[in-house]
C-alpha cells in the first residue's frame, strides 16, 4: 500500500487547492419564447429546441391552438 514518504505541506495544499474555480452556467434566451435556459437544453416553458418540437409539452400546447 502507497504511504507518502513525507507531509505535504500547507503552502503547497494551498496553492494545489487555488487551482479549483466555481464556473457560473452558461444560459441563453429561447428563440420561440424568449425565456432564460441553460445551452443545449430544451425550453421548459414552451418545450422547443432550435426552432424544433422537442416534448410532448410543444405538441400539446400545439394541438390546443
Amino acid at each position: 500500500m502507497a504511504v507518502p514518504k513525507k507531509r505535504t505541506g500547507a503552502s503547497a495544499q494551498g496553492h494545489r487547492r487555488a487551482n479549483w474555480k466555481a464556473t457560473i452556467p452558461a444560459v441563453t434566451t429561447c428563440s420561440n419564447c424568449g425565456a432564460t435556459i441553460p445551452t443545449h437544453t430544451v425550453c421548459p416553458e414552451c418545450g422547443q429546441y432550435k426552432g424544433q418540437v422537442a416534448s410532448k409539452k410543444a405538441v400539446a400546447a400545439k394541438t390546443e391552438e
